[in-house]
């Protein structure tokens, strides 16, 4: 039997909950119903369904199985849109990853009006302050900052962020504001562990690089709760310029040694797949660097 139908025919066991449904809904027999089922999972080499004379379930395998079996269909059908000049109408399920802040600040809102304007895709996050390697994750498209390693990833640029550093107002009125790097010798210093656990801060001085060595007063492993101590006037911190823009404008924070600051990082979205871009992707990559490059805190 052929590879697809098999396929075909295992999606719609799996939806229908059982294999006379599946028979019916396909207008095929029971048998070669069974049978193309049977002849997949000596294929794969694994069960799909688990069986019992009353019910029909998936395995876990076969859980896993599903979801790359309806994208493996989705793709073909797409691709044969293409080949006969159709537009494809965007549809299926859509997996993205970001880090966590900008996966909130950023994503979120494009993505839920996106859905709102095409009803047949749905999506899945996943916010997180690691780079997720996309094929192992099942990953459609990845929101990236910073420098991108060679790869076979296309990569579409967004905008920039900048490494800098922050306090509130009341803080830096109770103990001044820094004029140089080696000045925070002097604060208390609250560092974010998020993405890594140094605790060297990074600058350019007349041209060189300036690395300072620091001891903080506390580390913390997420971003908002860096932000929200800082807010308090308790100490002097380090973050993307994104993920305090908000309090910014509404100067709960200001910066400090920004005539320091590195070169700015920039902001990339990427994905994995090749010339013929499924319709679900490419549509939702056009929403986001639409979206994204009028951004003004992202230029």
């Amino acid at each position: 039997m052929d590879r697809f139908l098999s396929i075909q025919v295992f999606v719609q066991v799996a939806e229908c909950g059982g294999f006379a449904a599946a028979a019916r809904k396909l207008s095929m027999s029971p048998p070669a119903v069974t049978r193309a089922v049977a002849m997949l999972e000596e294929r794969i080499g694994t069960r799909l369904f688990v069986r019992t004379t009353r019910s029909v379930r998936l395995s876990e395998s076969g859980e896993r199985f599903l979801q790359d079996s309806r994208r493996i269909l989705l793709d073909l059908e797409e691709a044969e849109d293409a080949a006969i000049g159709t537009h494809a109408t965007p549809r299926g399920n859509l997996h993205i990853t970001a880090p966590v802040l900008f996966g909130r600040m950023y994503i979120t809102p494009i993505l839920g009006d996106f859905l709102e304007q095409y009803s047949l895709v749905n999506a899945q996050t996943m916010f997180v302050d690691r780079v997720v390697n996309m094929m192992d994750e099942g990953m459609d498209i990845a929101i990236r900052i910073g420098e991108l390693p060679d790869s076979s990833l296309n990569a579409i640029r967004v905008g920039t962020v900048r490494r800098v550093l922050f306090a509130s107002p009341t803080y830096l009125k109770k103990r001044g504001i820094p004029q140089h790097p080696h000045d925070l010798k002097d604060h208390q210093l609250v560092l974010s562990t998020a993405v890594g656990s140094s605790n060297e801060l990074h600058f350019m001085d007349n041209g060189s690089p300036l690395n300072i060595r620091t001891t903080p007063r506390i580390r913390m492993n997420t971003n908002d709760a860096v932000i929200e101590l800082v807010q308090k006037g308790w100490g002097i911190s380090s973050l993307l310029s994104y993920q305090i823009a908000p309090y910014l404008t509404e100067a709960k924070l200001q910066t400090v040694l920004s005539s320091f600051e590195l070169a700015p990082l920039p902001v990339h979205i990427l994905h994995q797949e090749g010339r013929m871009v499924s319709a679900k992707v490419r549509s939702c990559i056009d929403f986001m660097v639409e979206r994204l490059r009028a951004d003004p805190n992202l230029n």
